[in-house]
C-alpha cells in the first residue's frame, strides 16, 4: 500500500509538513478562503511545496473523481457554524457558511473511499450546537459508519507530549477493517492508532450504547444515506442532552461506541519544551514588538468587578472576570495562540514577555512559527504582514502531532496489517 496523502483545507501545509517528515507523499491539495481577494494561505503553499497537484479553488467546485487516489485522506475542516439539519441531495446538513464544508468531505469520502481518514478540529465538536449536545459530532461519526470505517477520536493537548504550545484539538482517525478486523472496545483508545501515537490510560469510561435508531445492515434500517443521517439527526433532537456523551477519547463501529476520559502517558521521547525554547534574542527583538505603554494591557489582563450598562436595552449589571498569566511564563508551555496574536493594539489574549532588560513585548511570527513546529519564516512572503502572518499560525496546527500520528500508520502499513482487502460500504 502507497504512503500517499490527500489535503484538503490545508492551510499552510501543516498536516503536510508532519506527514512528509514521517515518509509520506502528497498526491493533491486544496486550500481556498472564500472570504478573501488574495490568497494568503496558498500562495504560502505553493511558495513552500511547489503549485503541482495543488487547487487554489473552491472545494465545492472540485470535481471529486478527479482527485487521484490516496491512502489517507487529511484536513482540518472548518470548526464554525456546527448545527444538522437534514443533509437532501448533500445540499442541506451541518449548517453555516464554513460548517457545510463537511458535506464536501462526505462527497470525497464517497468517491474515493481511502483506507484512513485523519481530520482535526477544535475540541468543542464534542459539545456543539448548544440546543442538542453532541449531536455534530454524532452526525460526523454516522456518516464515516455508512461508510464501513472504525472511528478513534482523542483530544490531545500538544503540551501533554512535550510541545511548547497547550493547544487542545480534537483528531479524528477513520480507516476501513481490515480481513481480520480486530475486536473494538474500549481498550482501542490505548491500543489504537491514536493511543500508539500518544500514550494514555483510561481513567473513566461509559457504557457502550448505539448512536442513532440501528446499527448498520440491522434490521429496518434506511438504506438510503441523506435518510439514515436524518434520522440520526432526529433521534439526537429528542434526546435533547444537556451534556454531551462524547469523552475527550473514544471509539466507533458498526454503531457501537466506547467513550472515556484519559490521562497522557508521556514517555521522555523529548525534552518537555517551554514557551521561553522558542524565544529570540532580545537584541534580535525590532522595535515595533516592545509595549510603549503598558496601562491598557494590565488593565485588560487583570481581574475584574464594575458595573456595566448595555447600551442596546439600557440594562444595568456587574461584569466579572478573573486576571489571566500576565506576563506570560517562559518557563511553562504557551497558551493556545489565537488569530488576533498579531498587531500592536493592547489585547487580554495576546501573549506578552517579560524580556532580561525589563522590558515587556509581544511574540514575533516566528516564535509563533516555532510554537506550532513550523520552519522558520514559514509565513514570511514579500506583502505579508505581521498581523496577517499571527493570523495565519492561530488557525495552524501542531505539526509534531501530525508527524507522530504519520508514523504510526507508516509502521502499520510496513507491516502488513492493513494490507490485506478491506470491506466498504456504499451509499
Amino acid at each position: 500500500m502507497e504512503k500517499t496523502f490527500c489535503e484538503l483545507f490545508a492551510g499552510v501545509g501543516g498536516f503536510r509538513l508532519g506527514l512528509e517528515e514521517s515518509g509520506w507523499d502528497c498526491s493533491f491539495s486544496n486550500q481556498y478562503e472564500p472570504s478573501t481577494k488574495t490568497q494568503h494561505a496558498s500562495d504560502i503553499y505553493t511558495t513552500r511545496f511547489g503549485a503541482e497537484n495543488h487547487a487554489n479553488c473552491d472545494i465545492t467546485k472540485l470535481i471529486k473523481k478527479d482527485i487521484p487516489d490516496h491512502t489517507l485522506l487529511v484536513g482540518g475542516f472548518p470548526c464554525q457554524d456546527y448545527s444538522v439539519a437534514k443533509p437532501l441531495a448533500y445540499s442541506e446538513g451541518i449548517q453555516g457558511k464554513k460548517g457545510v464544508l463537511w458535506w464536501e468531505i462526505v462527497k470525497i469520502i464517497e468517491e474515493k473511499l481511502p483506507p484512513f481518514i485523519l481530520l482535526e478540529n477544535v475540541n468543542r465538536l464534542l459539545v456543539s450546537p448548544a440546543n442538542a449536545r453532541g449531536k455534530d459530532f454524532a452526525i460526523i461519526l454516522s456518516c464515516l459508519e455508512w461508510f464501513g470505517y472504525i472511528v478513534e477520536w482523542r483530544v490531545i493537548n500538544a503540551a501533554d507530549y512535550g510541545y511548547p504550545q497547550r493547544r487542545k484539538r480534537i483528531f479524528i482517525m477513520a480507516y476501513q477493517p481490515f480481513k481480520d478486523a480486530p475486536v473494538v472496545n474500549i481498550g482501542t483508545i490505548t491500543d489504537g492508532i491514536l493511543g500508539q501515537a500518544f500514550p494514555c490510560n483510561v481513567v473513566s469510561d461509559s457504557p457502550s450504547y448505539y448512536i442513532g435508531t440501528e446499527k448498520i445492515g440491522g434490521e429496518g434500517m434506511e438504506k438510503d444515506f441523506a435518510t439514515y443521517i436524518h434520522s440520526v439527526s432526529e433521534a439526537w433532537d429528542k434526546m435533547a442532552n444537556r451534556i454531551s456523551p462524547f469523552k475527550d477519547a473514544g471509539i466507533f463501529y458498526s454503531g457501537v461506541m466506547y467513550t472515556a476520559t484519559t490521562e497522557p502517558i508521556y514517555d521522555n521521547r523529548k525534552l518537555k519544551q517551554t514557551l521561553g525554547d522558542v524565544l529570540v534574542e532580545e537584541q534580535d527583538v525590532p522595535e515595533e514588538f516592545f509595549i510603549k505603554d503598558m496601562s491598557k494591557w494590565e488593565y485588560l489582563k487583570g481581574a475584574k468587578k464594575e458595573p456595566r450598562t448595555n447600551k442596546y436595552t439600557g440594562y444595568e449589571y456587574v461584569y466579572q472576570e478573573g486576571a489571566i498569566a500576565f506576563p506570560d511564563s517562559p518557563d511553562k508551555p504557551s497558551r493556545t495562540i489565537i488569530t488576533g496574536e498579531g498587531g500592536t493594539s493592547p489585547s487580554r489574549n495576546k501573549h506578552v514577555v517579560l524580556t532580561p532588560s525589563g522590558r515587556y513585548r509581544r511574540l514575533m511570527p516566528i516564535e509563533l512559527e516555532r510554537l506550532n513546529g513550523f520552519p522558520d519564516e514559514w509565513t514570511n512572503l514579500e506583502g505579508m504582514s505581521d498581523t496577517k502572518r499571527a493570523f495565519i499560525m492561530g488557525n495552524a496546527l501542531v505539526v509534531g502531532l501530525i508527524r507522530e500520528i504519520g508514523y504510526v500508520l507508516a509502521k502499520e502499513i510496513k507491516d502488513g496489517q492493513y494490507a490485506s482487502e478491506y470491506a466498504t460500504t456504499s451509499i
